[in-house]
């Protein structure tokens, strides 16, 4: 059984970014050129063996560059009706790890140093793992075997944020402001 599995979540349309959608804010260029999407997949890769990266199926350039990197690419045929179809579909692509830290494929300034610290909370006992910077809470956030019946019954789009707020978590104290930037507009690029 592989560890704490790394779920990149890079399946989303990005309407904020671009209510048009002819901009693919995953690909837009970042911090030194690297995309968005690869930038984030590279800092897990960076810190986690395996990492399942689920894309929607008509985004073969964002597919591509994940697979180019090492990630284990999946198609979620289900990802416009949500990030918890997302999320379900990458999970079951690792059912037997102890454990996952789920990504987000717009937060491309996470320290690999912060998903490593996340992972090992895990990996010590903890259920739910969350960083915390500057007394703030963001993400990625890591989840043990015990809430995956939780997590493979989640729907909609808010993902895991109400199994979080409900439950014991542990925070990890990080100096990483990058857990609490998202692209979400262009402006966030700079």
């Amino acid at each position: 059984m592989p560890g704490i599995v790394g779920i990149l979540l890079a399946a989303g349309r990005g309407r904020r970014f671009d209510p048009l959608g002819q901009r693919n804010k995953l690909l837009q260029p970042v911090d030194g050129g690297e995309a968005v999407v690869a930038a984030s997949a590279r800092h897990l890769l960076a810190a986690l063996p395996h990492v399942v990266a689920v894309v929607r199926p008509d985004d073969d350039a964002v597919a591509a560059q994940l697979a180019a990197l090492g990630c284990n690419v999946t198609v979620c045929g289900a990802a416009d009706s949500g990030m918890a179809a997302s999320l379900v579909h990458g999970l079951r692509q690792a059912p037997d790890a102890q454990g996952w830290l789920v990504a987000l494929g717009d937060m491309p300034r996470v320290r690999p140093a912060t998903i490593a610290a996340l992972a090992l909370a895990v990996e010590q006992g903890a259920d739910i793992a969350v960083p915390v910077y500057q007394e703030q809470r963001g993400n990625p956030v890591a989840f043990g075997r015990r809430h995956l019946p939780q997590l493979l019954a989640l729907t909609g789009d808010q993902g895991a944020r109400g199994i979080v707020r409900n439950q014991t978590v542990n925070e990890v104290a990080v100096d990483d402001p990058g857990i609490l930037l998202d692209v979400d507009t262009p402006l966030d690029l700079q």
